[in-house]
């Protein structure tokens, strides 16, 4: 089943082409990448799909509803949500504090009471933040202000904090930018136990290694234009791909 529905989806800048009718099916379970050149239009793809920015033309269907140009907000709260590829967090608030902040579309109050009020609901999303944390492997550093983190953790705290909203569909981009061998494959893990839990994953990602080894299929964008889909051993052995991206397939 598709969660995800992009119906010819194209942006323009001005003279510029930047996405050029993308049609894609991204499923309701498992992991999704989509991979390409610098420039290819995978984070303005991305934008187009959280509501950050307004199509040219084309549709955006989630969860059998049209989202096409909707705010980022009315989004999330449908159950897409997004991290960035330059980490985005709370720097003067802690750790726990900026999961807490992505529980606020779960608390009758709002953002004000998933931070300060002291009653059930403030125990229910401390008990929800900690437990998040936990899975990202953050436990021992929820008291930490977020901008005290080390890069690799910082991002973690992101996945958490959006983790938080209860998505459907979870779209990261690049999360393993800036991360060392050890913390990829952390990373792997949690992906992969993520989509375990049900939330399906979409995500931009250069690092190939990590692609090939968690993805259930990929996309692959040039120019603009979907140029292939299908499963990572097809993808490898695709010749536009090879052509465009990929060269030699020389890692695992």
């Amino acid at each position: 089943m598709s969660l995800l529905h992009l119906d010819g989806i194209t942006r323009r800048f001005g003279g510029l082409l930047a996405v050029d009718s993308v049609s894609l099916d991204v499923a309701e379970r498992g992991i999704t990448a989509i991979i390409g050149p610098n420039g290819a239009g995978k984070t303005t793809l991305f934008n187009m799909i959280s509501g950050f920015l307004a199509p040219t033309a084309g549709r955006v269907v989630f969860n059998g509803g049209d989202i096409t140009g909707l705010a980022p907000e009315r989004v999330a709260q449908r159950g897409l949500v997004r991290t960035f590829q330059l980490v985005q967090l709370f720097e003067q608030l802690s750790v726990l504090e900026n999961v807490k902040v992505g529980r606020h579309l779960h608390t009758s109050g709002g953002l004000f009471t998933a931070l300060f009020r002291i009653d059930h609901a403030e125990a229910a999303v401390n008990a929800t933040a900690q437990a998040l944390l936990a899975q990202v492997g953050l436990s021992a550093h929820m008291d930490t202000l977020a901008g005290a983190l080390p890069y690799g953790r910082k991002r973690l705290l992101e996945i958490a904090r959006a983790l938080a909203v209860e998505p459907k569909l979870l779209l990261l981009d690049e999360p393993a930018a800036g991360l060392d061998r050890e913390e990829t494959a952390h990373l792997a893990r949690l992906l992969r136990g993520i989509a375990a839990s049900g939330v399906a994953v979409l995500l931009i990602e250069h690092d190939m290694s990590l692609v090939m080894s968690v993805a259930d299929r990929v996309a692959v964008l040039d120019f603009g234009k979907l140029i292939a889909q299908g499963t990572p051993g097809e993808v490898q052995q695709n010749p536009d791909v090879v052509a465009a991206y990929l060269g030699s397939p020389s890692y695992a």
